[in-house]
Protein backbone atom coordinates (compact mmCIF):
# COMPACT_ATOMS: atom_id res chain seq x y z
CA UNK A 1 0.00 0.00 0.00
CA UNK A 2 1.10 3.61 -0.85
CA UNK A 3 2.24 5.63 2.04
CA UNK A 4 0.94 9.33 2.91
CA UNK A 5 1.89 12.03 5.32
CA UNK A 6 -0.25 14.64 5.12
CA UNK A 7 -0.08 17.72 6.41
CA UNK A 8 -2.20 18.24 8.98
CA UNK A 9 -2.59 22.20 10.19
CA UNK A 10 -6.37 21.76 12.25
CA UNK A 11 -8.42 23.25 9.42
CA UNK A 12 -11.36 21.61 7.37
CA UNK A 13 -8.40 21.68 4.22
CA UNK A 14 -6.18 19.44 5.65
CA UNK A 15 -8.71 17.03 6.84
CA UNK A 16 -10.69 16.61 3.74
CA UNK A 17 -7.12 15.97 2.18
CA UNK A 18 -6.50 12.98 4.76
CA UNK A 19 -10.32 11.86 4.04
CA UNK A 20 -9.95 11.94 0.38
CA UNK A 21 -6.53 10.08 -0.09
CA UNK A 22 -8.42 7.53 2.65
CA UNK A 23 -10.90 6.74 0.31
CA UNK A 24 -8.33 5.89 -2.64
CA UNK A 25 -7.12 3.25 -0.52
CA UNK A 26 -3.29 5.00 0.42
CA UNK A 27 -1.96 4.51 3.76
CA UNK A 28 -2.60 7.65 5.62
CA UNK A 29 -0.63 9.29 8.59
CA UNK A 30 -1.40 12.73 9.98
CA UNK A 31 2.21 15.12 10.46
CA UNK A 32 1.63 18.86 12.37
CA UNK A 33 4.44 20.69 12.28
CA UNK A 34 5.25 23.12 15.22
CA UNK A 35 7.07 25.77 13.38
CA UNK A 36 6.64 28.76 15.44
CA UNK A 37 5.49 29.59 19.01
CA UNK A 38 5.00 32.61 20.93
CA UNK A 39 3.82 33.45 24.05
CA UNK A 40 1.08 36.39 22.68
CA UNK A 41 -2.46 35.27 22.68
CA UNK A 42 -2.57 35.47 18.79
CA UNK A 43 -0.67 32.45 18.53
CA UNK A 44 -2.97 29.43 17.39
CA UNK A 45 -0.13 26.80 17.49
CA UNK A 46 -1.21 25.04 20.08
CA UNK A 47 -5.31 25.21 19.58
CA UNK A 48 -4.19 23.82 15.78
CA UNK A 49 -2.72 20.64 17.39
CA UNK A 50 -5.79 19.79 19.24
CA UNK A 51 -7.84 20.16 16.33
CA UNK A 52 -5.32 18.26 14.32
CA UNK A 53 -5.60 15.22 16.97
CA UNK A 54 -9.00 15.62 17.10
CA UNK A 55 -9.39 15.10 13.12
CA UNK A 56 -7.21 12.10 13.48
CA UNK A 57 -8.95 10.50 15.75
CA UNK A 58 -11.89 11.04 14.15
CA UNK A 59 -10.15 9.70 11.21
CA UNK A 60 -9.03 6.61 12.75
CA UNK A 61 -5.08 7.97 11.49
CA UNK A 62 -1.79 7.83 13.50
CA UNK A 63 -0.46 11.60 13.53
CA UNK A 64 3.14 12.99 14.42
CA UNK A 65 4.28 15.62 15.46
CA UNK A 66 7.47 17.31 13.76
CA UNK A 67 9.00 20.12 15.52
CA UNK A 68 10.81 22.00 13.00
CA UNK A 69 11.01 25.33 15.14
CA UNK A 70 14.99 25.35 14.41
CA UNK A 71 14.61 24.91 10.96
CA UNK A 72 11.95 27.99 10.71
CA UNK A 73 14.24 29.96 12.71
CA UNK A 74 17.10 29.44 10.21
CA UNK A 75 15.45 29.59 7.02
CA UNK A 76 12.29 32.02 7.44
CA UNK A 77 12.41 34.26 9.85
CA UNK A 78 16.21 35.80 9.89
CA UNK A 79 15.55 36.10 6.68
CA UNK A 80 12.40 37.80 7.28
CA UNK A 81 14.16 39.82 9.94
CA UNK A 82 17.37 40.74 7.60
CA UNK A 83 14.70 41.59 4.67
CA UNK A 84 12.96 44.19 6.16
CA UNK A 85 15.42 45.79 8.13
CA UNK A 86 17.21 46.44 4.58
CA UNK A 87 13.48 48.06 3.59
CA UNK A 88 12.51 45.32 1.44
CA UNK A 89 8.98 43.50 1.77
CA UNK A 90 9.55 39.64 1.29
CA UNK A 91 7.28 37.18 0.54
CA UNK A 92 7.78 34.10 3.42
CA UNK A 93 5.00 31.96 2.08
CA UNK A 94 6.47 31.11 -1.21
CA UNK A 95 9.85 30.60 0.39
CA UNK A 96 7.89 28.55 3.60
CA UNK A 97 6.66 26.00 0.94
CA UNK A 98 10.13 25.75 -0.73
CA UNK A 99 12.33 25.33 2.06
CA UNK A 100 10.18 24.00 4.77
CA UNK A 101 7.09 21.96 3.42
CA UNK A 102 8.35 20.55 0.59
CA UNK A 103 11.84 20.00 1.67
CA UNK A 104 12.69 19.44 5.45
CA UNK A 105 8.77 18.22 6.19
CA UNK A 106 9.41 16.13 2.68
CA UNK A 107 12.64 15.00 3.89
CA UNK A 108 11.64 13.60 6.99
CA UNK A 109 8.79 12.08 5.23
CA UNK A 110 10.90 10.06 2.74
CA UNK A 111 13.16 9.18 6.12
CA UNK A 112 10.00 7.89 7.35
CA UNK A 113 9.59 5.61 4.50
CA UNK A 114 6.63 7.46 3.31
CA UNK A 115 5.90 7.43 -0.15
CA UNK A 116 4.56 11.38 -0.66
CA UNK A 117 3.34 14.00 1.23
CA UNK A 118 0.55 15.50 0.52
CA UNK A 119 -1.14 19.25 1.50
CA UNK A 120 -4.10 20.84 1.53
CA UNK A 121 -2.89 23.31 -1.15
CA UNK A 122 -5.69 24.84 -3.78
CA UNK A 123 -3.27 23.08 -7.03
CA UNK A 124 -3.03 20.51 -8.86
CA UNK A 125 -0.22 18.13 -10.35
CA UNK A 126 -0.40 16.62 -14.01
CA UNK A 127 2.33 14.31 -15.10
CA UNK A 128 3.78 13.47 -18.53
CA UNK A 129 6.02 10.44 -19.83
CA UNK A 130 9.53 11.27 -20.79
CA UNK A 131 10.01 10.49 -24.29
CA UNK A 132 13.00 9.00 -22.99
CA UNK A 133 14.46 8.06 -19.47
CA UNK A 134 17.99 7.22 -18.03
CA UNK A 135 18.98 4.10 -17.78
CA UNK A 136 18.87 2.05 -14.14
CA UNK A 137 15.74 4.15 -13.08
CA UNK A 138 12.93 1.47 -12.51
CA UNK A 139 12.03 2.16 -9.03
CA UNK A 140 9.48 4.13 -8.12
CA UNK A 141 12.05 6.21 -5.93
CA UNK A 142 12.81 7.68 -9.36
CA UNK A 143 9.52 8.89 -10.22
CA UNK A 144 11.43 12.65 -11.26
CA UNK A 145 13.29 10.65 -13.55
CA UNK A 146 10.90 9.30 -15.44
CA UNK A 147 7.61 11.88 -15.56
CA UNK A 148 7.98 15.70 -16.22
CA UNK A 149 5.61 17.27 -13.91
CA UNK A 150 3.19 20.32 -14.27
CA UNK A 151 1.90 22.64 -11.74
CA UNK A 152 -2.04 23.61 -12.19
CA UNK A 153 -4.26 25.93 -11.47
CA UNK A 154 -7.04 24.99 -8.84
CA UNK A 155 -10.17 24.37 -10.38
CA UNK A 156 -11.83 27.18 -7.79
CA UNK A 157 -9.92 29.79 -9.13
CA UNK A 158 -11.40 31.96 -6.15
CA UNK A 159 -8.60 29.47 -4.02
CA UNK A 160 -6.09 28.74 -6.14
CA UNK A 161 -2.72 28.55 -4.00
CA UNK A 162 -0.19 27.42 -7.04
CA UNK A 163 0.80 31.31 -6.75
CA UNK A 164 2.70 29.90 -3.12
CA UNK A 165 3.87 27.17 -4.63
CA UNK A 166 5.53 28.39 -7.97
CA UNK A 167 9.26 27.60 -6.23
CA UNK A 168 8.74 23.85 -6.19
CA UNK A 169 11.16 22.01 -8.40
CA UNK A 170 10.41 18.48 -9.96
CA UNK A 171 11.54 16.44 -7.46
CA UNK A 172 9.09 18.04 -5.16
CA UNK A 173 6.38 18.23 -7.09
CA UNK A 174 7.14 14.39 -7.92
CA UNK A 175 6.62 13.50 -3.95
CA UNK A 176 3.68 15.26 -3.60
CA UNK A 177 -0.05 15.07 -4.12
CA UNK A 178 -3.22 17.99 -3.68
CA UNK A 179 -5.92 15.94 -3.29
CA UNK A 180 -8.30 18.84 -3.09
CA UNK A 181 -6.99 20.89 -6.04
CA UNK A 182 -9.67 19.36 -7.65
CA UNK A 183 -12.40 20.92 -5.60
CA UNK A 184 -14.29 24.16 -4.83
CA UNK A 185 -14.03 25.53 -1.38
CA UNK A 186 -17.80 25.40 -1.00
CA UNK A 187 -17.22 21.32 -1.95
CA UNK A 188 -15.17 20.95 0.61
CA UNK A 189 -17.00 22.38 3.36
CA UNK A 190 -20.44 20.27 2.52
CA UNK A 191 -18.19 17.57 1.79
CA UNK A 192 -16.85 18.55 6.01
CA UNK A 193 -20.31 18.71 6.91
CA UNK A 194 -21.73 15.15 4.91
CA UNK A 195 -18.84 13.15 7.07
CA UNK A 196 -19.45 15.29 10.60
CA UNK A 197 -16.09 16.23 10.62
CA UNK A 198 -15.00 17.74 14.43
CA UNK A 199 -13.92 20.79 12.72
CA UNK A 200 -16.14 21.35 9.45
CA UNK A 201 -17.43 24.87 10.86
CA UNK A 202 -13.69 26.05 11.49
CA UNK A 203 -13.29 29.18 9.90
CA UNK A 204 -9.95 29.43 7.89
CA UNK A 205 -7.17 30.92 8.97
CA UNK A 206 -5.82 34.06 7.57
CA UNK A 207 -2.46 33.52 8.93
CA UNK A 208 0.72 33.60 7.21
CA UNK A 209 2.93 31.10 7.03
CA UNK A 210 5.74 31.62 9.75
CA UNK A 211 4.11 33.68 12.42
CA UNK A 212 0.76 32.57 12.57
CA UNK A 213 -1.95 35.11 13.59
CA UNK A 214 0.49 37.58 14.74
CA UNK A 215 0.54 40.69 12.95
CA UNK A 216 3.65 41.49 11.10
CA UNK A 217 4.51 44.46 12.90
CA UNK A 218 4.12 42.86 16.12
CA UNK A 219 6.52 40.31 14.86
CA UNK A 220 8.89 43.01 13.71
CA UNK A 221 9.22 44.41 16.93
CA UNK A 222 10.35 41.35 18.92
CA UNK A 223 13.72 42.03 17.70
CA UNK A 224 13.34 45.39 15.68
CA UNK A 225 12.78 48.53 18.14
CA UNK A 226 10.73 51.10 17.04
CA UNK A 227 12.42 54.55 15.58
CA UNK A 228 10.29 57.55 14.88
CA UNK A 229 10.76 59.17 11.30
CA UNK A 230 8.88 61.31 8.71
CA UNK A 231 6.13 61.10 6.22
CA UNK A 232 6.40 63.16 3.37
CA UNK A 233 4.63 64.00 0.46
CA UNK A 234 6.28 63.57 -3.02
CA UNK A 235 7.66 67.20 -2.78
CA UNK A 236 9.45 66.47 0.38
CA UNK A 237 7.06 68.14 2.70
CA UNK A 238 6.63 66.40 5.99
CA UNK A 239 2.71 65.74 6.77
CA UNK A 240 3.20 63.07 9.77
CA UNK A 241 5.16 60.79 11.90
CA UNK A 242 5.95 57.04 11.86
CA UNK A 243 7.57 54.55 13.82
CA UNK A 244 10.06 53.01 11.65
CA UNK A 245 10.28 52.95 8.02
CA UNK A 246 10.78 48.85 7.87
CA UNK A 247 7.11 48.63 8.86
CA UNK A 248 5.97 49.35 5.23
CA UNK A 249 5.25 48.52 2.24
CA UNK A 250 5.12 49.99 -1.75
CA UNK A 251 1.19 50.82 -2.07
CA UNK A 252 0.21 50.43 2.07
CA UNK A 253 -2.32 52.51 2.51
CA UNK A 254 -3.16 51.36 6.23
CA UNK A 255 -1.22 52.49 9.37
CA UNK A 256 0.05 55.80 8.29
CA UNK A 257 -2.36 57.34 10.70
CA UNK A 258 -2.91 60.41 8.48
CA UNK A 259 -6.38 62.71 8.79
CA UNK A 260 -6.73 61.95 4.93
CA UNK A 261 -5.87 58.64 2.38
CA UNK A 262 -2.49 58.56 1.25
CA UNK A 263 -0.71 55.42 -0.28
CA UNK A 264 3.11 53.89 0.33
CA UNK A 265 5.25 55.36 -2.98
CA UNK A 266 8.35 54.98 -1.06
CA UNK A 267 10.64 54.10 1.86
CA UNK A 268 14.28 55.03 2.90
CA UNK A 269 15.38 53.16 5.37
CA UNK A 270 18.65 54.69 5.98
CA UNK A 271 17.00 58.08 6.03
CA UNK A 272 13.90 56.35 7.75
CA UNK A 273 11.53 58.65 5.54
CA UNK A 274 8.12 57.09 4.12
CA UNK A 275 6.80 59.01 0.98
CA UNK A 276 2.99 58.98 0.24
CA UNK A 277 0.83 60.24 -2.64
CA UNK A 278 -2.74 59.56 -3.62
CA UNK A 279 -3.32 56.04 -5.15
CA UNK A 280 -3.37 56.83 -9.32
CA UNK A 281 0.41 58.59 -8.31
CA UNK A 282 1.98 57.70 -11.41
CA UNK A 283 5.37 56.64 -9.37
CA UNK A 284 2.73 53.22 -7.77
CA UNK A 285 2.96 52.31 -11.38
CA UNK A 286 5.21 50.52 -13.57
CA UNK A 287 4.98 48.05 -16.47
CA UNK A 288 8.64 46.76 -16.80
CA UNK A 289 9.54 44.72 -14.32
CA UNK A 290 13.19 43.16 -13.27
CA UNK A 291 13.22 39.58 -10.83
CA UNK A 292 16.38 38.00 -9.38
CA UNK A 293 16.49 33.93 -8.56
CA UNK A 294 13.94 33.06 -11.23
CA UNK A 295 12.89 29.52 -10.98
CA UNK A 296 11.77 27.42 -14.07
CA UNK A 297 9.26 24.48 -12.76
CA UNK A 298 10.05 22.39 -15.63
CA UNK A 299 11.85 22.64 -19.25
CA UNK A 300 8.43 24.25 -21.02
CA UNK A 301 9.66 27.40 -22.77
CA UNK A 302 12.25 29.57 -24.55
CA UNK A 303 12.43 33.17 -23.87
CA UNK A 304 11.00 35.85 -25.11
CA UNK A 305 7.66 34.23 -24.42
CA UNK A 306 4.00 35.24 -24.01
CA UNK A 307 2.58 34.80 -20.22
CA UNK A 308 0.24 35.60 -17.67
CA UNK A 309 1.62 36.82 -14.30
CA UNK A 310 0.72 38.29 -10.82
CA UNK A 311 2.72 40.49 -8.34
CA UNK A 312 0.20 39.06 -5.48
CA UNK A 313 -1.68 36.20 -4.28
CA UNK A 314 -5.33 37.73 -4.68
CA UNK A 315 -4.21 39.63 -8.40
CA UNK A 316 -6.01 38.48 -11.72
CA UNK A 317 -3.15 37.49 -13.88
CA UNK A 318 -2.32 39.71 -16.31
CA UNK A 319 -0.63 39.52 -20.03
CA UNK A 320 2.88 40.09 -20.32
CA UNK A 321 5.91 39.15 -21.76
CA UNK A 322 8.79 37.03 -20.63
CA UNK A 323 12.44 38.08 -21.40
CA UNK A 324 16.21 38.18 -20.63
CA UNK A 325 17.30 41.93 -20.85
CA UNK A 326 20.92 42.47 -22.00
CA UNK A 327 22.41 41.75 -18.49
CA UNK A 328 20.58 38.10 -18.95
CA UNK A 329 18.05 39.30 -16.46
CA UNK A 330 14.79 37.97 -16.08
CA UNK A 331 12.38 40.77 -17.19
CA UNK A 332 8.43 40.79 -17.11
CA UNK A 333 6.89 43.37 -19.20
CA UNK A 334 3.39 43.60 -18.41
CA UNK A 335 0.73 44.94 -21.43
CA UNK A 336 -1.10 46.78 -19.00
CA UNK A 337 0.74 48.94 -16.21
CA UNK A 338 0.76 47.36 -12.80
CA UNK A 339 0.00 49.37 -9.51
CA UNK A 340 2.49 49.37 -6.30
CA UNK A 341 5.35 46.73 -7.26
CA UNK A 342 7.00 46.38 -4.15
CA UNK A 343 10.86 44.80 -4.24
CA UNK A 344 11.20 41.34 -2.79
CA UNK A 345 7.63 40.18 -3.53
CA UNK A 346 7.18 37.39 -5.62
CA UNK A 347 6.14 37.53 -9.10
CA UNK A 348 4.41 34.29 -10.67
CA UNK A 349 4.20 33.39 -14.41
CA UNK A 350 1.50 31.42 -16.18
CA UNK A 351 0.34 29.72 -19.08
CA UNK A 352 -3.03 28.80 -18.98
CA UNK A 353 -3.64 27.12 -16.36
CA UNK A 354 0.18 25.95 -16.24
CA UNK A 355 2.54 27.75 -13.35
CA UNK A 356 5.50 27.89 -15.35
CA UNK A 357 7.91 29.75 -13.00
CA UNK A 358 8.39 32.63 -10.37
CA UNK A 359 11.61 35.32 -9.45
CA UNK A 360 11.88 38.21 -6.78
CA UNK A 361 10.51 41.48 -7.95
CA UNK A 362 14.00 43.33 -7.69
CA UNK A 363 14.67 46.65 -5.69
Amino acid sequence: MVKVLVWMSGGVDSAIAAYLLQKEWYEVVAGFMKNYVSDGGNCTTYSDAEEAIKVSDFLWIEIISFDLQKEYNEKIIEYIYRWYQQGITPNPDVLCNSLIKFDVFLQKAIELWFDYIATWHYARIAKIKKSKTPENNNTKDNESHKWTFKLLRGIDYNKDQSYFLAGLNQFQLSKSLFPIGWYTKPEIRALAKKIGLPNAARKDSQWLCFIWNIPIKDFLLQRLPKKEGNITDTKGRIIGKHEWAYFFTIGQRHGLNLPFKAYVIKTDVEKNIVIVGNKEDKELFGKNITTIWWHRIRKSYTLPTKIVAKLRYRQEPQEATLKKDKEKNIVVTFKEKQRAIAPGQTLVAYKGDECIGSGVITW
